[in-house]
């Protein structure tokens, strides 16, 4: 007979938007223990299991919008009259909602537009269910109202139907779901679930022996964190020499590079400090995607990727929104629990702007061989091939705008556009391989734009700060012979340092904020987020155990300019109650995002 043997839910605390997939460990007919599903469609030996999820909707309670975890003690009046969801009003005390107020009062100016461009609230569409970060003012008379005893007039009630409800013991629980799995709504903030399953006879339809049960904590709506502006920062070329804009021969286009955490590397061991409900996959992919998503970029160039992720989440969500997606994993397996994962690079393209013209992989360990086969002894090539062999990769992608051939000026025209997206997945101690491999990619890019006339990018996590012999090549384009990284050279394969050059004019886009002449006060505000001596951010990954730059966007500053830079975030703001990840935001880097003009084309 088939039973139930364990049932588990993978995080205490369901989060709105974020599926729910129990584990349930069966106990089959033959004996065999499995976690398999046994559906009515597909019985094994007259019995299949029956699923559903029932909500107690007459002890729900108000949750805080800012602090997910907490009851809401006060609520915003502005929100209600401004039609902003409900669930966006409540706050668990008079310093979260003055602290919040900022940034919440925006709410009530965009509620009103809050359709997107399917027609379909955000809210809706994402599961975007609280204001995050949202606050607001207790300095405004009656803008608030004190929460009490939690009633429906806390928040919005699900009409449940009352064919589905069911009195136990005094209490109502109504059925909200009948399948394994369950994404909880904004209608069920602060509610409790129920999870229940059990083995059916297919004959009789009827229950076999007491259906095993899971209760949940309350539901909350998940955080989201302050919106990120784009700060424009056209008008200087890299020299400081005004531009003329109205000679740019082609649009604009957009360029993201994000780190993402993979799930093999997001262990509670690292990051004990995020909240095991924020930390877990299924909350974590929806945040990044909504994220992802909502920065709108024409190109995304994401790193540690898990496969799987990529096939059966990221490419398929992407594609919904209109990307193209190419994807090169790592040359090994990664050992993590029970199974073997691996992580990559993924890019992205909107298919309505761009096409896929040429696809590169540049595998590391590929290079490493040849490299050791060439220049290193034979009884040293095991040595050498177990310190220059980390498994990186870099995706390289040719694109065509498909509007540059009708920029009236150059009728007929093809504009290209390489984009190169990495990770530098490289032990901080090993310098001279995290050189080489830059300079091999470098050496590589140099070879494309010998046998092409092409604006180029150069996108991902280095994991090289700035001032490192790494990053001194990328911006630079050499490498001081006296740098201190060249003196951790075992193999001697950075010997003669001379060779450590290339002949492509990168320049780092973030460096804009630092060119820029003009005075205001966000880009004011900019400025004393990034490092005055090496005119790049002062972070972009923010763990408790590291905070400093490691990620990048490169550009050719001869045939491309920098338009506007997505604005950096605040070391203080960020790290006020931990570090990253955090319920707010879902990896321990941060995003970057440049808008790009290409400069016209010299007529020789």
């Amino acid at each position: 007979m088939l039973s139930v043997l364990r049932l588990h839910l993978p995080s205490e605390i369901p989060v709105v938007g974020c599926e729910i997939t129990p584990y349930v460990l069966l106990r089959r007919p033959d004996n065999s223990i499995s976690n398999d599903d046994v559906s009515e469609s597909a019985p094994l030996d007259g019995y299949y299991m029956r699923y559903r999820y029932r909500i107690q909707s007459d002890k729900k309670v108000a949750m805080c919008s800012v602090h997910p975890t907490e009851l809401a003690t006060l609520q915003c009046l502005g929100c209600l009259k401004s039609k902003a969801h409900v669930s966006k009003s409540y706050h668990c005390s008079s310093k979260c909602f003055a602290d919040a107020w900022q940034h919440h009062r925006a709410l009530h100016d965009r509620a009103s537009n809050s359709v997107n461009e399917t027609g379909v609230e955000e809210e809706e569409l994402f599961g975007r269910f609280s204001g995050g970060s949202a606050v607001m003012s207790t300095g405004i008379s009656g803008s608030t109202s004190r929460v009490g005893t939690p009633s429906p007039s806390n928040g919005s009630v699900p009409s449940y139907p009352v064919a589905v409800s069911e009195r136990n013991g005094g209490e109502t629980w109504f059925e909200v779901g009948r399948s394994r799995t369950y994404t909880p709504t904004t209608d069920d903030i602060g509610n409790t679930l129920k999870f229940e399953c059990v083995a059916v006879n297919v004959e009789s339809s009827k229950p076999v022996g007491t259906p095993s049960s899971i209760m949940t904590s309350r539901v909350i709506p998940a955080p989201c964190p302050i919106p990120r502006r784009m700060i424009e920062v056209s008008g200087a070329d890299v020299l400081g020499h005004l531009e003329d804009v109205r000679a740019a021969s082609f649009g604009t286009f957009t360029v993201l590079s994000y780190n993402i955490l993979a799930d093999l590397y997001a262990t509670s061991d690292s990051y004990s400090y995020c909240p095991s409900w924020a930390l877990s996959w299924p909350y974590r992919r929806q945040n990044l995607l909504r994220e992802i998503i909502g920065y709108h970029a024409d190109i995304i160039c994401l790193q540690e990727v898990q496969s799987n992720h990529f096939e059966e989440f990221f490419s398929p969500e992407l594609d919904k929104h209109g990307y193209q997606a190419l994807y090169k994993k790592k040359t090994v397996e990664v050992y993590n629990g029970n199974s073997n994962s691996l992580d990559g690079c993924a890019t992205f393209f909107r298919r309505d702007r761009f096409s896929h013209v040429k696809k590169y992989e540049v595998e590391f360990n590929k290079a490493a061989q040849s490299l050791t086969d060439a220049v290193i002894p034979a009884n040293q090539k095991k040595v050498a091939l177990s310190r220059l062999i980390k498994d990186n990769i870099a995706l390289i992608a040719v694109l065509e705008d498909k509007f540059s051939n009708h920029v009236a000026d150059s009728p007929g025209s093809r504009q290209l556009l390489c984009v190169a997206n990495t990770h530098v997945n490289v032990p901080q101690e090993l310098t001279d391989v995290k050189l080489w491999q830059v300079h091999t990619l470098l050496k590589g890019l140099e070879k494309i734009a010998v046998s092409a006339d092409i604006p180029m990018l150069v996108c991902g996590d280095f994991n090289s700060v700035p001032g490192s012999a790494p990053h001194a090549l990328l911006a630079m384009g050499k490498v001081d012979q006296l740098h201190p990284d060249l003196a951790v050279d075992p193999l001697g394969i950075l010997r003669p340092a001379s060779k450590l050059n290339h002949q492509l004019p990168l320049v780092s886009a973030y460096s804009s904020f630092a060119r820029m002449i003009s005075v205001g006060p966000s880009l004011e505000q900019q400025r004393r987020r990034m490092d005055s001596t090496t005119n790049e951010p002062l972070f972009t990954n923010c763990s408790r155990d590291f905070i400093g730059t490691r990620d990048y966007i490169f550009y050719t500053a001869d045939s491309l300019s920098v338009e506007s830079l997505l604005e950096l975030l605040d070391e203080e703001s960020l790290r006020k109650d931990t570090a990253l990840p955090s319920p707010e935001w879902s990896s321990d880097h941060i995003a970057l995002l440049a808008e790009f003009r290409c400069k016209p084309r010299i007529r020789r």
